[in-house]
């Protein structure tokens, strides 16, 4: 993960340390919703070859940049340990021609990609409640522009993800989190006007700091 996500996630570590200490808390029960406002960064590996449409290499490869933005997840419990989440927001993201001497942009698009996990939260009555999750998620690539008289259509698909987050009591129905989700998803992305394409493993790392509210 880029620098983005690693202070994002360290920028909660005192507010959950402190969150810790509360004395009256709402715990997590079966028939519970949760809703939770977090502070997301979404990070892309990519780093995949271009070539032309006939497989030949060109010597480049597509990246793709992070991006920081609010989103938001509502989960419903189960029972005391098991909710499913569904989290929504959208992020803007800038593809890249990289190269030994070339570094070329190549299109700004925004992505939607909601993930609904099946989560199983660990400790639901501690102050301190860790989770796991796992689910799937559909990216959606919207209000594309194409750059530097490039023609890129980005494939929308499935993927799938793996969550591992922190729920810490802070008073009442009020919680601070901390999330982390691995989404493997992998496009086409091709360029008919200019006769290239690749096949890029997005993979991004998302990580999410935010507080929850439980009704």
């Amino acid at each position: 993960m880029k620098t983005t996500a690693a202070v994002l996630a360290a920028g909660l570590a005192l507010t959950l340390a402190g969150a810790a200490q509360a004395q009256e808390f709402q715990p997590k029960a079966a028939g519970t919703t949760m809703l939770n406002v977090r502070v997301t960064s979404v990070d892309p590996e990519a780093g995949d070859p271009i070539t032309t449409l006939a497989g030949a290499a060109t010597g480049l490869r597509a990246e793709v940049n992070a991006d920081v933005m609010p989103t938001i997840g509502l989960s419903y419990f189960f029972t005391d340990n098991v909710a499913v989440e569904v989290i929504a927001g959208t992020t803007k993201h800038t593809v890249t021609a990289k190269g030994p001497a070339t570094d070329l942009k190549v299109k700004e698009t925004w992505v939607l990609p909601p993930v609904v996990s099946l989560q199983y939260h660990f400790a639901p009555t501690a102050k301190v409640s860790p989770y796991v999750g796992a689910g799937v998620n559909y990216m959606i690539f919207y209000n594309g522009s194409d750059k530097n008289n490039f023609d890129l259509d980005i494939d929308n698909g499935f993927g799938f993800a793996l969550q591992a987050g922190v729920d810490v009591a802070v008073s009442g129905p009020w919680s601070a989190n901390l999330d982390v989700k691995k989404v493997f998803f992998e496009t086409d992305a091709t360029d008919n006007r200019n006769g290239v394409k690749s096949t890029v493993k997005l993979d991004p790392w998302v990580v999410s700091a935010g507080f929850g509210y439980k009704f």
